[in-house]
This record gives structure tokens, C-alpha cells and sequence, in this order.
């Protein structure tokens, strides 16, 4: 029997977000800042919408806080009892703000259904002004993270708060001018349940690929139907079993498999064909691959029977 194992170009922070830190903490810095003038705000004027987004805020603020903790953990070593180390931290933490903000939103909606029961009074001039003002903040923190968004589920999560802030954000401005101009303040409940449902399809999508990744399933980009072909079609190669395909963290994809072959003097050539095929066709650095003896296998299925 042989096997073989490349790990090559693992990220030295353990996962794809650990490079973008600096800006996770710029982010919930501002988060957190604004976030209080927002909840005196909504409290002043009475307005919902304002509340609701700042209610966003202050989850942002717990999943910005929620991300790096989760950094900070994945850039642990390895142990025997974790052989994969904690970069798995960083899917929990995108799992827990996709059913935060999934959460958030009903409530939402809850209070936007008795206030239309019973519409409060809405100053508009000064929640005009700290919407202006959290808009401003969102673009900023939007801008921070919008480059590891693409790279990492973790900064996913992180991005889609700051994103349903500054959808909230533009929302409050709208109701604002409303009530200043026309004094309808039922505008202020319809703002805020659209605040709530607006960015539920993008959370879902989230909850969704965190899910799969807890799952273990298979990498989206990664067809394994071709997959196998590929590895069936190297030389000497006579079966392809127990192929697996699955996503550790964000940029850290991985592969296990046997391949059975009849002649074991080709085993040294057949790993390194196999592995050069998994790195520069599918992408996958981290593969483990175990050769087989057709005839010992044969044989040892035999004895089972």
C-alpha cells in the first residue's frame, strides 16, 4: 500500500480572514461608536425604523467582534485532539450571525405590525441627521471589508451585517424626509419591516453555506463527477473509492480518496500524477491519496464475504 499527502500554499493565519483582521477591528470600532448615538437617537424621536437599524448595529457589532474571535481562534496550532486546529471557528461564527439576523428580523417585523396598530409620534429632523450619520459609517465599514467579502464566509457574515446597516441607514433617510415633508409617519413601520426583509435572502444564502460547510459537502466550484474521471483516467489506475471532496474553512478545500492499481511499482508515479492533476486542475493543495493493490484488495474482500 502507499499514500501521499500535499498541503501546499496553507495560509499562514489559518484561514482566508486572517489577513483582513486590521480592517475587522476597524470596522466594529466604528460599529460600536455609532451604534449608541443611533439607539439615543431612535429612543428621542421614537422612530422605528431608526431603532431597527439600529438594532442591526448592535449585531454587527457582536458579529464583527463574533469574526475576530473567531480569527483569533483559527490562528491557534493544531493539536491532538484538534487535528485541524479551530479554523472551523470562523464558519460557527457566520452560522451564528445568519440565525442572529434571521432572528432580528421577525422582531422587527413584530414591532412594525403594532405600530401600525398604533402609530407613535416621529421627530424627523433629528433622525434625518443620525441616519446621515450611520450611512456615512456603514460606507466606511462596507469599504473595509468588502475586499475579504469574496474570500472568506467569515467576512461574508461580517460584510452582510455592515451591508443590511447601510440598506437600514438609507431607509431611516427616506422615512425621515417623509414624515419632515408630509408628516405621514406609517411611512416609519413600512421603512423598518422592509429594513427586516430586505437582506433575508442574502442571510439565508449565508445560513445555507455554512450549513453545507459543517456538513462537509462538497465545494460548489468543484465538480467531483469530473473529479473522478480525472484520477480514473491516470495510467495504471483501475478504480477510483472513498473519493471525498469537502470545504474545512473559506480557502481550505480538501481531498481523500484510493486508487486501486494492479501493478504497485507504479505507485510513486501515480501519486505524483494524481496529485499534480488535484492541485493544478481543481485547485486543491490538501489532498490525502492512498494507493491500492488491486490483488490485496481482491483478497481481502474475499475474506469478508
Amino acid at each position: 500500500m502507499g499514500s501521499g499527502h500535499s498541503h501546499a500554499g496553507a495560509a499562514p493565519s489559518g484561514t482566508a480572514a486572517g489577513k483582513h483582521k486590521s480592517r475587522l477591528a476597524w470596522a466594529l470600532a466604528l460599529t460600536t461608536s455609532f451604534m449608541v448615538a443611533e439607539v439615543v437617537g431612535g429612543l428621542w424621536t421614537g422612530s422605528l425604523a431608526l431603532l431597527a437599524d439600529a438594532a442591526h448595529m448592535l449585531t454587527d457589532a457582536g458579529g464583527l467582534a463574533l469574526a475576530l474571535i473567531a480569527i483569533r481562534f483559527s490562528e491557534r496550532p493544531a493539536t491532538p485532539q484538534a487535528t485541524y486546529g479551530y479554523v472551523r471557528a470562523e464558519v460557527l461564527s457566520a452560522l451564528t450571525n445568519a440565525v442572529v439576523l434571521l432572528l432580528l428580523t421577525v422582531y422587527i417585523l413584530y414591532e412594525a405590525y403594532k405600530r401600525f396598530q398604533n402609530p407613535p409620534e416621529i421627530i424627523g429632523g433629528p433622525m434625518l441627521v443620525v441616519a446621515v450619520i450611520g450611512l456615512i459609517v456603514n460606507l466606511i465599514s462596507m469599504k473595509l471589508l468588502s475586499g475579504g467579502s469574496s474570500e472568506s464566509i467569515n467576512i461574508k457574515g461580517a460584510y452582510f451585517e455592515v451591508l443590511s446597516d447601510m440598506l437600514g441607514s438609507l431607509g431611516v433617510i427616506v422615512a425621515a424626509i417623509v414624515v419632515l415633508l408630509t408628516g405621514w409617519t406609517l411611512v416609519d413601520p413600512i421603512i423598518g419591516a422592509g429594513i427586516g426583509l430586505f437582506i433575508v435572502p442574502r442571510t439565508w444564502i449565508l445560513l445555507k453555506q455554512a450549513i453545507h460547510i459543517l456538513m462537509e459537502g462538497t465545494p460548489p466550484e468543484i465538480d467531483v463527477g469530473l473529479l473522478e474521471g480525472r484520477l480514473a483516467a491516470i495510467p495504471g489506475v483501475d478504480a477510483v473509492r472513498d473519493l471525498h471532496v469537502w470545504t474545512v474553512t473559506s480557502g481550505l478545500d480538501a481531498m481523500s480518496c484510493h486508487l486501486t492499481v494492479s501493478d504497485m511499482s507504479q505507485a510513486r508515479t501515480i501519486l505524483e500524477a494524481a496529485n499534480t492533476a488535484m492541485r493544478d486542475e481543481f485547485k486543491l493543495d490538501h489532498t490525502t491519496i492512498q494507493v491500492e493493490d488491486a490483488a490485496l484488495r481482491a483478497k481481502e474482500a474475499k475474506l469478508r464475504i
